[in-house]
């Protein structure tokens, strides 16, 4: 992200810790998002359903925000990982489903 003041306080302080760390760790994502065509929006969208199978709440968070910055709508997120739910079961979901509502305000339809 591109301003230090909206990431997560655990984050500030890994990177003040841990700058070279958090350096090579954001190198990382920027090189896996550069590896092939999937436009930003795609790339959020799969990275929610990634980070709703192994139910990260911090990760759905960030990915929601991420996600809804590149122009994906609230429908679009929750449609992200609802469409997991065959692969990493309902409980799952709906966890994941009230992480993104924290970030978008949406209670689903």
């Amino acid at each position: 992200m591109s301003s230090n003041k909206r990431m997560p306080k655990n984050y500030r302080s890994m990177a003040r810790q841990y700058p070279q760390f958090m350096a090579a760790l954001d190198a990382l994502g920027e090189a896996a998002a550069a590896a092939g065509p999937l436009p930003d929006k795609t790339r959020q969208l799969v990275q929610i359903g990634a980070a709703a199978a192994i139910r990260s709440e911090g990760a759905v968070h960030s990915h929601t925000r991420r996600a809804l910055a590149a122009g994906a709508t609230p429908e679009e997120v929750q449609h992200a990982v609802i469409a997991a739910t065959s692969t990493i079961g309902f409980p799952n979901v709906m966890a994941a489903l009230s992480w993104v509502s924290d970030v978008t305000g949406a209670t689903g339809r």
